[in-house]
């Protein structure tokens, strides 16, 4: 893979459960470069509030917090951290107490262009510093990062979003896991759309549908898009 002197960026959007994640890192990993999860910067907010005694619905007050946080983001595709002061926070902000409330944070308008120029500025420093990056989140091919090299939406059905993150989150997909798996899935994707549009492909951007594909296949896709952008 070719790049310039800052680095070489990757940037996916998409719907939860589309495989966004896993397959970003996957794709980081083989081209050995860093991986960053813009999804997990609102949770750990979320999480920061929450410890500090924040209400989350004092928009000013959770704006102020992106700066006093003291977040930490390790970009090791196959082993990504996230910390807050030197604390491992990675199994905190997945619980269902951060998902039931995150769309607070991630629909407050006036966190969402603080946290998106805290990600504009770790893409070019971890692209820079590792030759390149894979990003993935919401706004990250429209707002974040407009003119990354590869730009893609990867999206799915509902049926094979939700029947992902339940065998991820619950191990299984049967009807009540789905039902428990649905208001995480949908319920937030719904609230997301009012502030950020993570469903059709902007201009320049490839829409990528998973619903058919298999991890393995949704990787190769990917560094197909790659291969095609450095040819």
């Amino acid at each position: 893979m070719t790049s310039t002197s800052s680095g070489f960026r990757v940037a996916i959007d998409g719907p939860s459960g589309s495989g966004k994640s896993s397959v970003s890192k996957k794709v980081a990993a083989h081209l050995g470069i860093g991986y960053l999860d813009t999804g997990a910067m609102y949770r750990a907010l979320t999480w920061y509030c929450l410890d500090a005694g924040i209400d989350l619905d004092d928009t000013q007050a959770v704006a102020d917090a992106v700066a006093a946080m003291p977040l930490e983001m390790g970009t090791d595709p196959k082993a990504p951290s996230i910390s807050m002061g030197g604390n491992p926070i990675d199994a905190d902000i997945r619980t269902t107490r951060i998902a039931e409330v995150v769309s607070k944070v991630a629909t407050n308008l006036a966190v969402r262009p603080k946290l998106q120029q805290r990600q504009r500025e770790l893409m070019a420093q971890i692209a820079a510093d590792q030759g390149g990056v894979v990003a993935e989140g919401r706004d990250i091919t429209t707002v974040v990062a407009p003119d990354a090299e590869v730009r893609i939406l990867m999206v799915a059905s509902e049926e094979a979003r939700l029947a992902r993150r339940s065998k991820e989150v619950h191990g299984g997909a049967d009807e009540s896991m789905l039902a428990a798996t649905r208001a995480q899935i949908v319920d937030r994707d719904k609230a997301d759309s009012t502030v950020s549009q993570f469903m059709t492909a902007a201009d320049g951007v490839v829409t990528l549908d998973t619903s058919e594909l298999t991890f393995q296949q949704s990787v190769e896709a990917v560094l197909t898009l790659v291969e095609r952008a450095t040819a």
